[in-house]
Order: C-alpha cells, then sequence, then structure tokens
C-alpha cells in the first residue's frame, strides 16, 4: 500500500529528511549463520503500518521489510499485556506454562533457559538487547543483563523525556547503532530492540508523548471515525465491563471528546513515525556494515490497542483490536518470498522457534509454538485452525478472560463473573468486525458448546504440560 498520506509541504520535507529508506533488502547468501534482529514495538496494532492497511502513518522503513519479507496478516498474541506477551516471544510458551501473568512473577531460571537469547549466546551469537525489557526478573536489571553480552534494557516503563537525552525512541536507535558497531566480524548476533512507542505515557498527559520533531506532522489530517466509536457497543456491556474498569477509566483520559480523541491518535501516528525513522537508522547502519544481506529481521508488537473503539482504551480482552499484530520476517536469503503475504495465524509463541530454527538450532519439543520457516520458504504446511487466550492479570479494574480463536469463530468468556458467566462468540466470517455477539443466540448452541468445551480441554491441557514432555495442541 506504500506511504500515501496528504500532509503539509513543511510536514512532507520533515519526513523526507528524517526517515532513511533502505531501497533493497534482498541479497546474497553468506556460508555464516545469519544474523537476527528482532524489532519489538509496544501497543501497534496489525492495521497500523502502510502495508497493514493504513494510508495515513508515514513508515516506509517497516514497509520495505514488509515488501522484501513476508507479511503474516493474521497474527496474534496469546495474552494481551505487556510483561506475558513478552515471556511469551523470548519462551515460546503460553502463560499458563512459563507462569507470568503479570508485572510480580519472574520467569524461572529453567525457562530463561529455554529462551531465544539464551539457546543463541550458547551458540556463539553474540547477544543485545535495548529498549523495554519487560519480563519480571528475579535479580532485577542487574540479573537480565546477565544473560546478553550488551545490556540497555529500560525497567519498567521508561520515560520518553529526560533531561539531557533524546527522545526515548532515538535513544533506543542510539544504543543499538552502538550495540551494531562494537560487533566483530565474522561473529554472529543478535539484537532485540523493543521500543516503548507507540505506547502512552501512563497518566502523563498528552500520554503519547512523541518526539517534538513531529508534533505537527499530522495537524493538516481530518480522521474518519473508527469503527465501534458510536458507543452501542460499550452500552450493551453488563456493569462489570463498564464504569470503573481500567479501560473506561483510560479512555476517559484520552478519548472521552472528538477533540481528545483526534489528538491522541494523532500522536499515537507520530510515535509510530518516529519508530520508523529509527528502523531505518538500524537498516542503514547493518548496510554500511554489508551485514543486511546476511541479516534476518523480525518486526512484531507485545499487542494490540483500543484506540476509543468499543468505549476502551488499553488493551487486555479479546476483540481483534487488542489482540492482533503485525509480524513481518525478512530474509534477504530469500528472494523467492519477497513480498509474500500468508494469512494462516500466526503467534507470538512461534517467534522464539522460528528463531531458534533460522539459527539452525534444535526447538525443543515442548515449545508451544511453531517455527514459521515452513511458511518463509513457500510450502503449503499443515498449520493451526485454533488457539487459545489467556489474560490472568490479578486486577480488580480488569477482569479476567479465556477463549478459544478459530479462522471462523471466536468465544471468550469472563470466567470470575456471573453465573452464569459473561460470554461473547463471533462468526468471523459473516462479521469480521464483530458487531453480533451471538453467545446467547439459539441458533448456534452447537457450536457454542463446542467451543467451551474447548476451551476447557486447552485450559487441562496447558495446566499438565511439563517442559521435559513434548508439547501438541490438543485436539
Amino acid at each position: 500500500m506504500g506511504y500515501e498520506m496528504k500532509q503539509t509541504r513543511r510536514g512532507f520535507l520533515k519526513t523526507l529528511a528524517a526517515a532513511p529508506v533502505i531501497a533493497s533488502i534482498t541479497g546474497c547468501r553468506s556460508e555464516f549463520p545469519p544474523n537476527i534482529l528482532v524489532l519489538c514495538a509496544d501497543d501497534m496494532r496489525s492495521d497500523m503500518f502502510g502495508e497493514g492497511g493504513n494510508g495515513v502513518i508515514g513508515t516506509p522503513n517497516i514497509d520495505r521489510l514488509a515488501r522484501d519479507g513476508v507479511l503474516f496478516e493474521n497474527n496474534f498474541v496469546t495474552t494481551s499485556i505487556c510483561p506475558v506477551s513478552r515471556a511469551s516471544i523470548f519462551t515460546g510458551l503460553y502463560a499458563r506454562c512459563h507462569g507470568v501473568h503479570g508485572f510480580k512473577t519472574a520467569l524461572g531460571e529453567e525457562l530463561h533457559r529455554l529462551s531465544y537469547p539464551h539457546r543463541l549466546r550458547n551458540a556463539g551469537y553474540r547477544t543485545g538487547f535495548v529498549g523495554k525489557y519487560g519480563v519480571p526478573h528475579a535479580g532485577g536489571e542487574e540479573g537480565a543483563a546477565s544473560r546478553f553480552d550488551y545490556f540497555k534494557g529500560v525497567g519498567g516503563q521508561g520515560h520518553y523525556v529526560a533531561p539531557g537525552r533524546a527522545h526515548l525512541t532515538e535513544h533506543l536507535g542510539d544504543q543499538a547503532l552502538e550495540f551494531l558497531e562494537s560487533s566483530r566480524g565474522g561473529e554472529p548476533w543478535n539484537l532485540s530492540v523493543s521500543f516503548k512507542a507507540p505506547h502512552v505515557q501512563d497518566e502523563v498527559p498528552p500520554y503519547f508523548i512523541n518526539d517534538p520533531r513531529f508534533d505537527d506532522l499530522y495537524d493538516s489530517l481530518q480522521l474518519p471515525p473508527f469503527s465501534h466509536m458510536d458507543g452501542r457497543y460499550y452500552d450493551s456491556l453488563p456493569e462489570f465491563l463498564r464504569a470503573g474498569t481500567e479501560s473506561r477509566i483510560r479512555w476517559e483520559r484520552r478519548f472521552s471528546s472528538p477533540e481528545k480523541w483526534e489528538e491522541s491518535v494523532k500522536r499515537y501516528y507520530a510515535l509510530i513515525h518516529g519508530l520508523d525513522v529509527q528502523v531505518g537508522r538500524i537498516l542503514g547502519k547493518i548496510e554500511a556494515m554489508r551485514q543486511l544481506g546476511n541479516t534476518v529481521i523480525i518486526f512484531t508488537s507485545d499487542n494490540g490497542l483500543f484506540l476509543g473503539e468499543r468505549g476502551w482504551a488499553g488493551k487486555w480482552y479479546m476483540h481483534e483490536e487488542s489482540i492482533r499484530t503485525p509480524m513481518i520476517v525478512c530474509d534477504p536469503r530469500r528472494s523467492d518470498t519477497a513480498g509474500v503475504r500468508r494469512r494462516e495465524m500466526t503467534l507470538n509463541i512461534d517467534v522464539c522457534p522460528t528463531i531458534l530454527d533460522l539459527a539452525d538450532l534444535a526447538v525443543p519439543d515442548s515449545m508451544n509454538g511453531r517455527a514459521l520457516t515452513p511458511l518463509l520458504r513457500g510450502e503449503e504446511a499443515s498449520w493451526r485452525h485454533e488457539w487459545f487466550y489467556e489474560h490472568l492479570l490479578e486486577n480488580p479494574k480488569i477482569p479476567k478472560s479465556e477463549g478459544i480463536r478459530r479462522d471462523r469463530w471466536k468465544y471468550f468468556v469472563f470466567p470470575e463473573t456471573g453465573p452464569p458467566p459473561y460470554e461473547e462468540m463471533y462468526d468471523l466470517t459473516a462479521d469480521p468486525r464483530e458487531t453480533v455477539n451471538l453467545a446467547t443466540s439459539p441458533d448456534h448452541e452447537e457450536i457454542r458448546s463446542v467451543l467451551r468445551s474447548r476451551r476447557e480441554v486447552w485450559i487441562e491441557n496447558l495446566e499438565a504440560w511439563s517442559i521435559d514432555r513434548p508439547w501438541v495442541d490438543p485436539t
């Protein structure tokens, strides 16, 4: 789709000056193991870049990754909250298996040994981490740092603006370049860059605190309302999902008037543009090092985000706005699949096994995720048609939820409500925007019963998971 933003001449020139674009990422094969660059945004939805369908945000570098790599159009997170999703990205496991459900429980030592940074380092890779670490660690930042050759992790949420320092997004770009400059020729490396953007600065107006260079980038835009903005969905909800929930409290701060909504969304867009600028800087550095042809690049996000839809802000729930995220894998050694789009359902838990397989390392049988490499090769591989969603954070303002996602059907329940517990179910083929809740429809009793049963089967199997036993998705 490309970069089709209408803007002022001043803004257009600013964009061109700020965002270097790599002409092509495809290159020749190398006899050396590939370098692996993992770029993770924070709270970036799947529809928030050009090749993902957004014709407004300037994302030429992310778009180039999609055009030179494989774009997975149906990528999801198995839990939509930062620390849990990041633990799943590291380990290839569902939350019930890695045990991280919130911000306090540390990822265990045995599970760290399952993670891609640990396994790549043991295999001779030089490993680096830059940005929002996000995964609770028993030893704090010092303990996390000991697991990498280069560590510039940010504790907690971090701050976009700090005295004597560039905007955090640019600062992380600087640190990524520092890692690359200190790499030695012939030594494979793995760098994970975990941006804070486009996450809000919680409780600090105007919340989406973009780089001041991009403050007026979208001033001339008139944004059309998104779907589910008329309040009908919110008005239909039971009381436990309305006033007093974290999703509604944050909506009041950011989106409760047309003016607030427009300012917040434009700032969210500017944060994504700023992130794209740093992606361009990082790719440009790798190209200058003459390593771009042997560097696999993965671009994804830890979860999606409600931007006022359904009367909410934040994430957490199982609607598409919250769980659907970008997934791009650009392997320059495979120019034959450049620009391919795959429709299979892929997950955040697939990142770790994919990285291990790309590095020609064994993927542990106990991992819940699957290596995407057959799909990257263009094969018609047997693939999942069902997966499990869980959000078990202990927070009185964020109700727990679980569910089943299939190609056609979505079912989720808030198990601690009721009785009976509140449920939602959607026919995604007929109703992709999830407008008609079929959970109480007598015409859909049979499929509802099947999906309820499947939820119980998944829970039983995940709770019986063991690191020393092979995992197979329940049938």
